[in-house]
């Protein structure tokens, strides 16, 4: 019987296979390139095609595509045989390094945000050979990188693998002021956890909002929700377990690094979280996640929800993405050690990321903006729109001390004390998790845990890397040079504090009153909506940052904001006109019935004996006849809003009008349709429930 060990990453042009295929020469190159990012030899790029072609055609493969991830928000890919015609008439199987390195999709029908335009047609797809290519199905994929003919960036791994180089060069100026001349390259590393829901599939067809816009845009609160917290970590359902199953085999196999599994809060709600890898690549196997995701459910007979807001009333899904920063050496450079008071290097690196974060917080709360994360954020089980960092009694005692020039005292460890003598003891860890704050530090990296769950993992990252890349050059800037390195040092990390301590908050960020403080008191910046942040993209002083590091054109930055505020109205129109369909051809002709068949139970009864009052179905009469009318009502009006969407000058208009009339309108219906579901005999209602979507796998 294969072990786990036995088939992991076999279907993965890795390491251990371009060792075993490519000769010491070619692999030598090659290895240089990705870890060096040395120029590729096109000798070198004929040599890998060969051997990629070779293993993957042994394993089943018959097609190859360049793999890459456009403006969409989710992979694209096209589909090429390795079969050419021989001169008798059959095929041999080839592929060039042409062929690998460059790619030709037409580049005219994916988001552009007027790079380009409709009839500019050719694009090119670049092989990113630091992501391991990998078979799915029968054919090769190629992780690559998108651009337009012009050489604009039109995906999310250019500007990721920009951003990776931007804090790399920053990083090792900080590291040779330490005297570290050894160290060639500085990585970010990256965990995404993944939470998502499983529903059945037979339900799941039955209900337009969710094939459509993939939540459900009405539904009555059921009985039963998560208020027993008996679903979080509890025994994982038969069903559930086999989709569990086939789901880690499946990954494992892409190499994908899948380690933890479990129940979440909300019923039909789960969790997987792998272990951190390269960013780039954990970028790409987060995509890979959801779509097995979605296929692998599909074979037991789910559907697996991505959207962070599927069901209201209960938790939303998120994305915790655990980002830290390594040297090629494997040395953690967020990791405190064991007196991070005299950790003078962890401290400078711990400062470049408060600075960055506040200085950025615009930019971190746009690169997790989306209708659905809106619906998501500061509803209490994910964190406020407000930015802001937990660091722990301990770091946060180290920064004071250092900040007042005070003597730091070491927090003592404390022993867990169980009362059981059985039991093991063990120190208590000196800091928490706080899973209410945006962004936390957990012991050697921080959880960013703004991003929702079918978010890429690109864009915050990008952002992430970015704006610390500029707080180490600012750093690196005023330090080079200096004749007293160690007080220069002092000096700025104390002045780092002092400037940027507004941001670090270690309470409770679900808490009314810290929204208040933040944005009152310490000046932090509280966008609710994508409506209300997206616009800041363009702010001078992000342009200026995201440009100087070449993450970005000035170009590429304003299609992204096009793009991105497009797909917030989009959105929402489609999921507005889902509900006017909803509410006009499902729901209010089932309350019709429904309350035609009561006024004709009541109309009988009074027919035996006119003494009657037939109070109960009077009144249920009443309320059903004025919550039809009311739903009418609602449902015209937001066609009407929907309407006028046309008259907006612009995307800005057009976002800040949906933000404000349409979504208040789609707000309104849907109380109204819910209310009835609650007066409406099961029977009649249309569609599954609340009670059916949340408890029906077993």
């Amino acid at each position: 019987m294969k072990t786990v060990k036995d088939y992991f990453g076999s279907l993965v042009f890795d390491d251990r296979v371009m060792k075993a295929t490519l000769s010491a020469k070619v692999y030598a190159s090659l290895k240089k390139t990705i870890d060096e990012g040395s120029e590729l030899d096109i000798g070198v790029a004929n040599a890998v095609a060969t051997a990629m072609k070779d293993w993957a055609v042994s394993k089943g493969a018959t097609h190859y595509t360049h793999w890459f991830q456009p403006l969409t928000g989710i992979t694209a890919e096209k589909h090429d045989s390795f079969i050419s015609p021989s001169p008798d008439g059959g095929v041999i199987m080839e592929f060039s390094g042409k062929e690998l390195i460059k790619g030709e999709p037409d580049a005219s029908s994916f988001p552009s945000g007027g790079l380009r335009a409709t009839f500019e047609a050719r694009g090119y797809t670049a092989w990113d050979p630091t992501s391991y290519a990998f078979i799915k199905g029968k054919t090769l994929c190629i992780p690559t990188a998108f651009c337009s003919y012009d050489g604009h960036a039109l995906d999310k791994k250019t500007p990721l693998l920009r951003s990776m180089q931007a804090l790399n060069k920053q990083a090792l100026r900080i590291l040779r002021l330490f005297g570290n001349d050894s160290v060639k390259r500085v990585t970010s590393s990256v965990g995404p956890e993944q939470e998502y829901f499983l529903i059945t599939k037979e339900m799941y067809e039955q209900r337009s909002d969710l094939r459509f816009t993939g939540r459900t845009l009405f539904g009555a609160k059921p009985p039963k929700g998560q208020e027993m917290d008996d679903h979080y970590f509890g025994v994982i359902k038969p069903r559930v377990a086999a989709f569990m199953e086939e789901l880690n085999d499946e990954l494992w196999k892409l190499g994908i690094l899948a380690k933890t599994e479990h129940n979440e809060v909300a019923p039909a709600q789960h969790e997987l979280a792998p272990i951190y890898t390269t960013t780039n690549i954990a970028t790409d196997h987060n995509q890979l996640t959801m779509e097995i995701m979605q296929k692998v459910a599909a074979k037991h007979g789910l559907v697996c929800l991505l959207h962070e807001k599927p069901f209201a009333g209960v938790n939303g899904s998120g994305k915790h993405n655990n980002w830290s920063i390594a040297t090629d050496a494997g040395q953690n450079l967020l990791s405190p050690g064991a007196t991070p008071y005299e950790n003078a290097q962890f401290l400078l690196f711990l400062c470049a990321v408060i600075k960055a974060v506040d200085d950025y917080q615009d930019l971190l709360r746009i690169s997790v903006a989306t209708a659905g994360n809106d619906h998501r954020l500061g509803a209490n089980e994910a964190p406020p729109a407000v930015v802001s960092i937990f660091l722990g009694d301990e770091l946060n005692a180290v920064l004071e001390a250092i900040e007042n020039d005070t003597t730091y005292k070491d927090i003592e460890k404390t022993q867990m004390k169980l009362g059981v003598n059985v039991l093991p003891k063990f120190n208590r860890d000196t800091t928490d998790r706080n899973r209410t704050s945006p962004f936390a530090f957990t012991g050697n990296k921080f959880e960013f845990r703004m991003l929702g769950s079918s978010n890429s993992i690109a864009c915050a990252n990008i952002m992430l890397n970015s704006a610390v890349a500029e707080s180490l050059k600012i750093y690196a800037d005023r330090l080079e040079g200096v004749e007293d390195f160690e007080t220069a040092l002092h000096e700025m990390i104390q002045k780092t504090i002092k400037d940027h301590k507004h941001i670090i908050f270690n309470g409770n960020g679900y808490d009314e009153s810290w929204i208040k403080e933040a944005t009152e008191k310490r000046g932090l910046l509280n966008y609710r909506t994508t409506a209300d942040c997206m616009p800041h993209l363009l702010d001078k002083k992000n342009v200026e940052m995201l440009t100087a590091h070449g993450v970005f054109t000035e170009a590429e930055l304003k299609s992204r904001y096009e793009i991105m505020l497009e797909n917030y109205c989009k959105t929402i129109i489609i999921e507005a006109n889902t509900m006017v369909d909803m509410a006009k051809i499902q729901i209010a002709p089932a309350i019709e019935g429904y309350t035609a068949d009561v006024a004709r139970s009541a109309a009988a009864k009074k027919a035996l004996d006119s003494a009657l009052t037939c109070s109960y179905e009077t009144g249920v009469v009443r309320k059903l006849s004025a919550l039809t009318d009311r739903i009418a009502s609602k449902a015209e009006e937001l066609e009407t809003a929907l309407i006028s969407l046309s008259d907006a000058e612009d995307i800005g208009a057009e976002s800040i009008i949906i933000r404000d009339t349409v979504l208040v309108l789609m707000g309104e219906l849907r109380i109204a349709c819910d209310e009835a579901e609650t007066l409406t005999a099961k029977s009649y209602w249309p569609m599954p429930t609340y009670a059916d979507l949340l408890f029906s796998v077993k």
